[in-house]
């Protein structure tokens, strides 16, 4: 309480704000000042990598020896951003540049036997990595082998203490790195990386930046928050003709952006090409000069994605049943599941779902003959790359962090994975891990709210994980007068609590219509937003979840 009214006085703003900061870890005024008002000023300088001396100079030395450079990326949002943002740096300094990015189903994650002998063919004498190459020690040995400079960027654990031979690695979550903030996305270091090499802030780019890093869905917080606010600002007015071509297809154009529509509408649409079938299609598009072409690109997307939402839900109707049938949840906390034929592109969407669904780390994979490939995403308190090392004997390969990882695993292992990590899961997590909790910002009346509060509590935005929508609870409340029912389960009501009244949103709660009419009271959890439907504004409470009497 002290602190709250510290910042409320100090910085003028409400008790109610202030409390949400508070919960935030915002622990003084300078702090609750910084998270608020931070800008690009505020972020941290490129050269505290300890390894961007060495970058530097490498990328000098390729300048004037005029040799050639290739960027080798990866086929996700992050991946897309980095290769694009990498590439046109080192074009913009004058360099021959490649780019190169696998395919998903073919070549699967990271640097891969192949690559060398590209490289070789193609005269390449200096490769950057984008969004991996921390896990790739066999490949780096290759390339520097056959006398070609490798510069890592990425964001992935490395796995133990072991790190690949490359001239320069440019990775936050290395124990040495000297940078201060960990959590920078793929694109955020591959950012550093080119702010260090062409020696401007390039503010320009921070719109690839912004999707990249909400994409990737590391916290929102610290740098990360930064780097979200000031590129979502910079989206709608973006020069780049493929970006424009996106929005304005996905009918968001003229919007005040969010990170909603980054995670929901063009994440979706720029991954659909790696996920059906090459990232090249995206990757095209985020460069294209023209227009015409960008349109034409934009529209192949739409039906990449289309397709990808045909082929998700199927996959997820029949993981659903696969676990309803044979999954005893008392015994087992990780869903470990696997089925032939399922396709490869979507198996971390379908596992985030089934995370979400069933509130346990999930494991989607599709099997063949050979090598099976699996996608897992994680919860709140279990750290799955440090799971995966602990089984490491029973995989291929895998890599990614605490939240969401990629393996390859035999056949013959899934059962004896499948008992190992959950054993792991037994020891780690205990039953409340395994219930989806809230983190109720503030108790309030219906009376507190307002549409000014709820503009100031816009000053929080972008929202993410890390930096959850501020959450509010209220009790007692009554319904008043008819419950309209509308598409996608939704229902629209009114409440009040004696005092004030409220219109309620809640999106797919259709189930608790009956209970709705029939209580005498209930408390509402919800987030207050101002309702621009129509052009008409007003307060409305979109309903996260509903307590009955």
């Amino acid at each position: 309480i002290h602190l709250q009214n510290q910042l409320s006085k100090e910085l003028g703003i409400s008790k109610i704000l202030a409390q949400v900061l508070v919960n935030r870890k915002v622990n003084s005024p300078a702090e609750a000042e910084k998270f608020l008002k931070a800008g690009i000023s505020d972020l941290f300088s490129p050269h505290l990598f300890s390894d961007m001396p060495k970058a530097i100079a490498l990328v000098k030395k390729a300048q004037e020896n005029k040799e050639k450079a290739m960027v080798f990326g990866d086929y996700d949002v992050d991946g897309i951003t980095s290769t694009v943002l990498v590439k046109n740096t080192l074009s913009a300094l004058g360099l021959d540049v490649l780019h190169y990015i696998p395919h998903r189903i073919k070549e699967g994650y990271g640097l891969n036997k192949e690559i060398i002998n590209f490289a070789k063919e193609n005269k390449v004498k200096l490769m950057v990595t984008a969004d991996c190459g921390t896990a790739n020690h066999k490949e780096v040995e290759g390339l520097r082998a056959a006398n070609i400079d490798v510069i890592v960027t990425d964001h992935h654990e490395p796995q133990g203490l072991n790190l690949p031979a490359a001239s320069s690695i440019i990775n936050p979550k290395l124990k040495h790195s000297g940078y201060p903030y960990r959590d920078l996305a793929g694109v955020a270091v591959a950012y550093k990386f080119c702010q260090a090499i062409s020696g401007s802030i390039l503010s320009e780019d921070l719109d690839l930046v912004t999707l990249g890093t909400i994409a990737d869905s590391v916290p929102l917080n610290g740098e990360n928050r930064i780097i979200a606010k000031e590129g979502l600002s910079r989206l709608p007015d973006t020069k780049r003709e493929g970006l424009r071509a996106i929005i304005e297809n996905a009918g968001i154009k003229n919007k005040k952006f969010n990170s909603t529509y980054v995670s929901f509408i063009i994440a979706p649409r720029l991954n659909a090409s790696g996920r059906m079938a090459s990232a090249e299609l995206s990757l095209r598009l985020l460069m294209s000069q023209s227009r015409e072409e960008a349109q034409g690109l934009a529209k192949e997307l739409e039906q990449f994605n289309r397709q990808r939402q045909k082929v998700e839900a199927k996959i997820l109707e029949e993981a659903e049943e696969m676990i309803n049938r044979e999954m005893n949840f008392k015994e087992q906390k990780v869903i470990v599941i696997a089925k032939e034929d399922w396709h490869q592109g979507v198996l971390g969407i379908v596992a985030s779902k089934l995370a979400d669904r069933f509130y346990r780390p999930a494991i989607v994979i599709s099997l063949n003959e050979n090598l099976c490939k699996g996608s897992a995403r994680s919860i709140k308190n279990f750290h799955l790359f440090d799971a995966l090392m602990d089984c490491k004997e029973l995989l291929n390969s895998f890599g990614g962090h605490a939240h969401a990882a990629g393996l390859l695993i035999t056949k013959d292992n899934i059962d004896d994975f499948r008992l190992s990590i959950n054993k792991l899961a037994h020891d780690r997590l205990n039953l409340e891990d395994l219930l989806p909790s809230m983190d109720i910002d503030l108790e309030l009346s219906l009376s507190d709210l307002n549409e000014k509060m709820v503009r100031e509590l816009e000053s929080l935005e972008p929202f993410g994980m890390g930096n959850p929508e501020p959450l509010f609870y209220t009790r007692g409340l009554k319904l008043k007068g008819q419950v309209q029912s509308l598409s996608r389960e939704t229902l629209k009501f009114w409440v009040t609590d004696g005092a004030a009244t409220c219109q309620v949103i809640a999106f797919g709660m259709v189930s608790l219509l009956d209970s709705l009419m029939q209580a005498g009271s209930f408390d509402l959890v919800y987030t207050p937003k101002i309702d621009s439907w129509r052009d008409d504004e007003s307060l409305i409470l979109e309903a996260k979840d509903i307590f009955f009497k």
